[in-house]
């Protein structure tokens, strides 16, 4: 082998890891994926032979290209004729990220490096509300154990300020994305009864099996992004379920993130909406819904339709 193929070799060795990193910095797969490869053209035409850590300067690189995307992103969110924002997206309303999904029981080698430490859909939803140095202190320290003194010069901090926005995004995560049981049967068993119950229209079945202070995000996307609905409290998301309930025949399981969810496949084959569910304690504590068609109509959801 050449040194220009075992320094490609190389790269891909640890192209799993820069592409969970970025997933979870940008929320967005295609990003991601630009990002992973803007790093290979940085490595490609630099001169690494004097680089102890490569994989420490291959993160710190792709971070740096993530760090620029999301300070783009705040940009545009502030302009004017965006209308009115904030660090969400969407007038005090998230984003909701790319899902990853697949069937239950199916085993995808790709996705279980991207899923590694159990990053699910809230955890990432919330972290859409982060500021840009918050998010990448967060995830390079908390979900990548990378020291504050390496990722203080990156987002151009002290070390000791890198901790405190860390520690800042860390309790607002906490805070806002409860972790999920471990137990998937538990989660799915709580999904079903979720659809059971907006099947039938059993008002008193939804409450029982939503947590007392659960809530709902959906991303319709376009210009409603700015309009996102967000819902709190087992009484009004039982209701709007109600309302959703002639499409839970064509809800199909998946897995979001990992955790139990579902995919809406309407008869014609078309997709409506993914669902993703935090299960806690045997009860539901959010519901994350993407029915931005764009983005829909993006997704490979070939495995879903019959």
């Amino acid at each position: 082998m050449d040194e220009k193929s075992a320094r490609a070799a190389l790269f891909e060795a640890h192209r799993p890891r820069l592409r969970a990193v970025a997933y979870r910095m940008l929320g967005s797969i295609s990003e991601a994926e630009d990002a992973v490869q803007e790093a290979w053209l940085r490595y490609d035409r630099t001169d690494t032979a004097d680089v102890q850590n490569l994989a420490g300067w291959l993160t710190t690189v792709v971070s740096r290209v993530c760090l620029n995307l999301l300070r783009a992103r705040a940009l545009r969110r502030e302009e004017p004729l965006e209308g009115p924002s904030d660090e969400t997206g969407a007038a005090g309303a998230p984003r909701i990220p790319d899902p990853l999904l697949r069937g239950e029981g199916v085993v995808d080698p790709e996705q279980e490096v991207l899923l590694a430490d159990s990053v699910g859909l809230a955890l990432m939803v919330v972290m859409e509300s982060l500021s840009p140095a918050e998010r990448v202190a967060f995830v390079l320290h908390d979900l990548f154990a990378v020291p504050f003194d390496e990722i203080a010069p990156l987002i151009e901090r002290t070390a000791a300020a890198t901790r405190q926005l860390a520690s800042r995004a860390r309790r607002r995560v906490q805070g806002q994305a409860p972790a999920p049981d471990p137990d998937l049967g538990r989660q799915r068993a709580a999904v079903d009864a979720f659809f059971a119950a907006a099947r039938g229209g059993d008002l008193d079945a939804l409450v029982a099996v939503l947590d007392p202070d659960v809530v709902l995000r959906s991303d319709g996307g376009g210009v409603r992004a700015r309009h996102t609905v967000v819902l709190a409290g087992a009484a009004t998301v039982a209701g709007q379920a109600v309302l959703w309930g002639g499409l839970s025949p064509f809800a199909r399981p998946a897995l979001v993130n990992g955790a139990a969810g579902a995919v809406v496949i309407g008869d014609n084959g078309r997709a409506l909406s993914i669902m993703a569910f935090t299960v806690v304690d045997g009860a539901i504590a959010t519901i994350d819904v993407l029915t931005d068609p764009e983005r829909l109509a993006a997704l490979d959801l070939s495995a879903f339709r019959d």
